[in-house]
């Protein structure tokens, strides 16, 4: 990662979050980058647990041998198949055989909605995913990852909206928790005009952060852009100076 950029984003983080938390960096590659390969569970495993993790500075890498969910494996792109029955699973289930989650009215409004879902290919051997103070030269982050709350949610959705003459500068799509991190984030990374994701409204994923968080994700290409708005952007205003105080915990006088 340019070390500029990353020095910029750090002081200008501080200077207006505060001590909320720094986010991450995701990235594919063929090499480790330094991340230890995250331990593989003999059971089905939330990766979101262990992107807790990386919040707490740990720096870890993900491939198709060590994550222990179908779903994990197809939105980090080393899976293209689907749960058997995956219609039922995601609506109401099948009576004495499978519990559905019921997060669709009925199994053809899944087959609908799979149509038009999405897919992505690993284009290397890992997913990488470390702090972003930890970030080096060497490292290409693609997705830049934020657990945040309210207030913090609040200036990020309108950084990311700041350069922006339509209304929709954010996206929120349906998603697992994994998907909204990285499956939509790398496929906006990839277009010409990329936009930032909001997630982690998934119901099974959200026992693994923290009450009070949703994610923000920004694509690189739009990382960029918005690091170099901070100091012509609201931020610089009064208005956000009252957003600052709440932010680092302190009362406003």
């Amino acid at each position: 990662m340019n070390e500029l950029l990353k020095s910029d984003f750090i002081s200008r983080w501080k200077k207006y979050f505060q001590n909320a938390p720094m986010p991450i960096a995701l990235f594919y590659s063929d090499e480790l980058h330094n991340a230890e390969p995250a331990k593989k569970n003999a059971s089905h495993h939330c990766m979101i647990a262990d992107i807790t993790k990386v919040f707490n500075g740990q720096s870890l890498a993900f491939n198709n041998d060590n994550i222990s969910c179908g779903g994990g494996l197809r939105y980090c792109g080393y899976s293209d198949t689907l749960r058997p029955n995956f219609e039922f699973f995601l609506s109401y289930g099948i009576e004495g055989k499978m519990e559905g989650e019921r997060y669709k009215k009925d199994p053809e409004t899944v087959l609908e909605l799979m149509k038009n879902a999405p897919k992505l290919k690993a284009p290397a051997t890992w997913l990488i995913a470390k702090p972003f103070e930890k970030l080096n030269t060497d490292d290409n982050p693609e997705i830049i990852l934020f657990f945040v709350t309210p207030d913090v949610l609040a200036g990020l959705f309108t950084l990311a909206n700041f350069d922006r003459s339509d209304l929709y500068g954010v996206k929120v799509p349906f998603s697992a928790g994994c998907g909204s991190i990285i499956q939509y984030p790398l496929l906006e990374n990839r277009s010409d005009n990329p936009d930032c994701i909001l997630g982690m409204f998934d119901s099974s994923a959200r026992p693994y952060v923290q009450a009070g968080t949703l994610s923000f994700a920004i694509p690189m290409k739009r990382f960029e852009k918005l690091v170099g708005f901070m100091d012509e952007s609201f931020l610089t205003t009064g208005t956000w100076k009252v957003m600052e105080k709440r932010i680092s915990g302190k009362k406003n006088r």
